[in-house]
């Protein structure tokens, strides 16, 4: 099927070979459709024979010149009268050839008639020769305009995915300085107080950027790599503040290779430890649950905080925040996810939905 397709589509892209593929389908289709009609094979392939050099000047100077260059360009008076000399002259033409080239081979005892009688017999050529001529102009004029409409909504729908890439791209460049800014500044408060944490933070923080900075970039990875990545943060912030952490982290994975987007619920995750446990670490608690059942994610963070307006408020604005995932989450998954958040005076709770399939 696919030897099939490839072999299809060298026809189409050769722009020669399509053209003559479209005259003979068509003059083959038009000369069985005279067969049925009248019975006789000879006098209906002779005459769209005879016919076919006026058909194809008039479709490609309908399709290339006049109707491009002078109806597009509102050269109306032109179009119009070029329109009917190339109606008159060439169907004129084709009635000269099937009268005096294509009848004397299966007409006895007729009277041709002279040049002359064609070219002054008006009502005939535009009656029944024009639409003859110009069926084949119409229908590639026809076929060039779907034709050039697929290209169009296919260099659109490029044109959007190369500017969504980008954007994710920029999205997640956002994201990593953030997420090493804010490592950084922990491993900077453990230097200060020389603990003998720093090491193991550098190490776990050396881990986390090989993945961030080599494997985030790819358009999917397994769950099972997106978990490691958020029990790696855990893991890094669990150093940080030791045994007053208070975090629950439960999977429930059907699948362990099944593919999302990177670096969607690690901002999730991060909002919890920067808001919930920053501010008051003591008595901080978070619960973070991950549930992949037949290609749906069940994401859920739970995380107390402080009742501190002014700090919150202030978090929010030098914070990523949920705009920021809500685009990469609309641009990956758009109409297959919900993001629900419920803030409390001293709880903030998001439910994360995302359909895979």
């Amino acid at each position: 099927m696919k030897k099939n397709n490839t072999f299809l589509d060298g026809i189409l892209q050769n722009r020669v070979l399509s053209h003559i593929l479209f005259w003979c389908s068509f003059l083959f289709v038009f000369t069985i459709l005279g067969v049925l009609d009248s019975g006789t094979f000879k006098p209906n392939a002779l005459t769209n024979l005879a016919m076919l050099p006026s058909q194809i000047a008039a479709a490609y100077l309908l399709n290339y010149y006049q109707w491009p260059k002078l109806l597009f360009k509102k050269k109306y008076v032109l179009f119009f009268l070029s329109l009917l000399l190339s109606v008159y002259f060439l169907s004129a033409l084709a009635r000269f050839n099937v009268v005096h080239v294509v009848e004397p081979f299966f007409r006895e005892d007729f009277e041709q008639e002279t040049i002359q009688e064609i070219l002054s017999d008006f009502v005939y050529i535009f009656t029944v020769y024009c639409p003859a001529v110009y069926t084949y102009a119409l229908i590639m004029l026809a076929v060039k305009a779907i034709k050039t409409r697929f290209e169009e909504k296919h260099q659109i729908e490029l044109l959007q995915k190369e500017k969504a890439t980008n954007e994710l791209r920029f999205l997640k460049a956002q994201i990593q300085p953030h997420f090493l800014f804010n490592t950084l500044n922990n491993l900077y408060a453990l230097t200060l107080s020389k603990s003998d944490l720093a090491p193991q933070v550098v190490l776990k923080l050396s881990e986390l950027l090989d993945f961030i900075l080599y494997q985030s970039d790819q358009e999917y990875i397994s769950i099972e790599k997106e978990i490691e990545l958020i029990q790696g943060f855990i893991d890094l912030e669990s150093l940080r503040y030791g045994d007053a952490l208070d975090v629950a982290f439960t999977k429930t994975i059907d699948n362990m290779n099944t593919p999302i987007a990177p670096l969607v619920l690690l901002p999730l995750v991060e909002n919890a430890f920067k808001h919930g446990v920053s501010s008051d670490p003591k008595n901080a608690k978070i619960n973070i649950d991950v549930t992949v059942a037949d290609n749906k994610v069940t994401f859920t963070v739970f995380n107390t905080k402080r009742n501190d307006v002014e700090k919150q408020l202030q978090n929010q604005k030098s914070g990523i925040g949920t705009s920021n995932l809500n685009r990469q989450l609309e641009i990956n998954y758009a109409g297959k996810y919900t993001l629900a958040i419920d803030e409390k005076q001293h709880s903030y709770f998001v439910e994360l939905l995302i359909d895979l399939n």
